[in-house]
């Protein structure tokens, strides 16, 4: 293994940008993550970047199955609005409009 090697990269230490509960979802910059512990605003946290997660979605939206989605950073929620939001992944199946939680497989990478 090469020296300058430092980790696989799917999991990332964060400065959490706001109280963020495990298994919710935050935005540090570009790159979007799922918290895998509680953090405290200012707090460091773990967050995992890739995967499949079921997370808060927008209401009032149907989804179908693999449409891009992404982070609405105000009311901290997935969308399929692109306009001011921040790119994520795709959904993983559809949701009905009703629905509160969406199936969505994170890129990883930010946009």
């Amino acid at each position: 293994m090469a020296r300058n090697y430092v980790q696989p990269g799917e999991t990332l230490t964060f400065t959490a940008p706001y109280a963020v509960a495990a298994g919710g979802g935050f935005l540090v910059g570009v790159q979007f993550a799922v918290a895998l512990t509680d953090a405290a605003n200012g707090a460091s946290v773990e967050g995992r970047v890739k995967d499949v997660w079921d997370l808060t979605k927008a209401t009032g939206e149907a989804w179908t199955a693999f449409a891009k989605v992404y982070w609405d950073n105000t009311n901290k929620r997935l969308t399929t609005t692109s306009a001011g939001n921040t790119y994520v992944g795709v959904s993983v199946q559809a949701a009905a409009s009703a629905d509160t939680v969406g199936r969505v497989k994170l890129n990883g990478t930010p946009a």
